[in-house]
This record gives structure tokens, sequence and C-alpha cells, in this order.
């Protein structure tokens, strides 16, 4: 870029002024204050105040010791921020400062920075988790009313549970220890957290959560199970599922707790049992006409035996 010098008539001297043309990665920034760089959260937060999402964190979630008196104040607008920030991609604290950008406190009553929210979540213990759970079940049921999230819930409502192993860093990372999972098909020993998730689902709808629960990395993956379905089933009572329930889950999840939960609950239940002399005799106990085909959706069909591999299972 070449400049011409102005402040001293007649001078005809050219500067050479160096302009750089590469900008650092965090050189652009989204300042439009008109303007939401996340136009997703205007209908989401428009939906989340129509449900009462506020209104339930401010009933269900209360901190009266906090170590820091600042890490407790205002719970209800940080943590909707947060959960705004997670359905806009956040994965992290430092993620939430999306939420500060352009026009985004036209839609928050409050924009905090990321250190302010990650006071906040620092003050929770493990009964402040439990509160989140309310938190999740209430406003579940307050979003059936208000969409067709569960679509045929009266009718036939499916629970399933799993856990899963997810890999945490550093050596100071309260709950994590090892435990099995599987990679590639392998199994490995692998540092993390082992969360225990329920889920509801139609068969009209895809799965949605109705429960979470985060365990340490070596906690088998039944421990907490038969609480876990009964406040599945609970969440879908009171969602409007009047009809049938039938809770699923794999070997882990066989055990008494489970199958009392699902009979406590009314519901039916479809797990897999560790074969042992107990079940054994009991499954040689029922006579071949009490069997009943299981017939899958989207069973597939292989060419060489042409007949439905899936549907080779049967039940009472």
């Amino acid at each position: 870029m070449v400049l011409r010098r102005t402040d001293q008539p007649g001078s005809r001297k050219a500067l050479s002024v160096r302009v750089s043309h590469r900008f650092a990665a965090d050189s652009a920034r989204f300042d439009e204050d008109n303007l939401v760089s996340h136009a997703g959260l205007v209908p989401l937060l428009g939906l989340a105040a129509q449900t009462r999402l506020p209104q339930i964190v401010a009933e269900k979630v209360s901190i009266t010791t906090p170590r820091i008196k600042s890490g407790a104040a205002n719970p209800v607008p940080k943590l909707v921020g947060v959960i705004a920030g997670m359905c806009a991609g956040a994965d992290s604290i430092e993620d939430l400062d999306m939420l500060r950008a352009g026009g985004m406190p036209i839609l928050f009553d409050d924009v905090y920075a990321p250190s302010t929210l990650g006071t906040l979540l620092r003050e929770f213990s493990f009964g402040h988790a439990r509160q989140l759970e309310s938190v999740l079940r209430e406003h579940l049921r307050a979003l059936t009313e208000h969409t067709p999230l569960l679509a045929g819930l009266a009718e036939q409502a499916f629970i399933d549970i799993d856990s899963l192993l997810r890999p945490v860093y550093g050596h100071a990372k309260q709950g994590a220890s090892y435990g099995h999972t599987k990679i590639a098909g392998k199994q490995v020993l692998r540092k993390g957290l082992s969360p225990l998730a329920t889920t509801i689902s139609t068969a009209q709808s895809a799965p949605v959560i109705a429960g979470m629960r985060l365990r340490a990395g070596k906690t088998g993956s039944g421990k907490g199970a038969g609480r876990m379905v009964a406040q599945a089933i609970a969440t879908a009572r009171a969602a409007g599922a009047t009809g049938k329930i039938l809770v699923r889950g794999d070997s882990a999840y066989g055990s008494r707790a489970v199958v009392r939960a699902c009979l406590r609950g009314n519901a039916q239940f479809s797990l897999v049992m560790t074969k042992n002399p107990a079940i054994a005799r009991a499954i040689d106990s029922i006579p071949d006409t009490a069997w009943t085909p299981v017939r899958y959706p989207g069973a597939v069909q292989p060419d060489f035996c042409h007949r439905l591999i899936l549907n080779d299972s049967a039940r009472l």
C-alpha cells in the first residue's frame, strides 16, 4: 500500500506502508448487536418459556450452603444459559462464550462469562444432580403437552436402559477410574466415567432421554438400574403413557431389581437373562406350545438361507 503525505503543501513524497492481510484465528469476532449468531436459539428459548423451564429450575434447584457465595447467585439464568449453549453445540465451559456474541443478550435475561458459569457448576454435588434429574422429568412432561415429541405415547411406550464409558483426562478428575469397554470389537480397559441412561420412545418418535446418572468408570453396568427404570416408568406415566410400557435392556439389566421395578410400575419387560441352572430349568419347564414367534421390524433376509435372521427368537 502507498500513501502520500498531505500535511505539507506541495509534498509529493510517497510513504510505503506494509499491511498484513493475514488474520489470526481469533481476530474475527461476531459483534453485530442486532444479529444472533445461532438463530436456532430463538425458537428454542421461546419453547423453553412456553414450557416454563426457568420456573421449573427455580422450583427444583436450590444451593443452600455454597462454598463460594457468588457461585450460587442467580442459578436460574445461568443454568438456562448452559442448556442453551449445549443446544448450540458447546461441549466445554469455554464454548459457552458464544452466548456473549452479537445480539445474544436480547435472548437472555442475563449473559455470563464462561468462568462465572463454571463457578456455579462447581457448586453442584450429587444431591444437586438429583435436583437436575427432577427438572428433566418435569420439563419432559411439559414438552409432551406442548409438542408432538413422543407421538403415540398413549398407545405404546418403550423404555431402554444402557450404560456407556466415556474417556476423561487429567489425574484429578473426580470419579474417573478404569472400566471395561469395547473398541473395534475388543474388550479394553479405559479410564473414564460410566453414565447410566434411560430413554423413552414410541413407534412414531425417536428416543428421548428420560434420565442420566453419572457414575465412576469402574461401576458395574447394572448398578442402580432398578431405581433408574422405576423413575423412567414414572416419567413416562406422567408424560401421558396410559397404555403399555415395554422396558428393554441387555444382560446387564436382567436382574431382580429391574424386574421388580417393572412389575411395580405395571410395565412389561424384555431383558436378556444370563443363563444359569435356575434359568435353564425354567426354560425347560415351558411347553413348546407356549412359545410365540417374535417379529422384528426391518429384519434382514440374506440370500443364502432365504429366511429372516432376526425372527429366530421366541417368547412366551
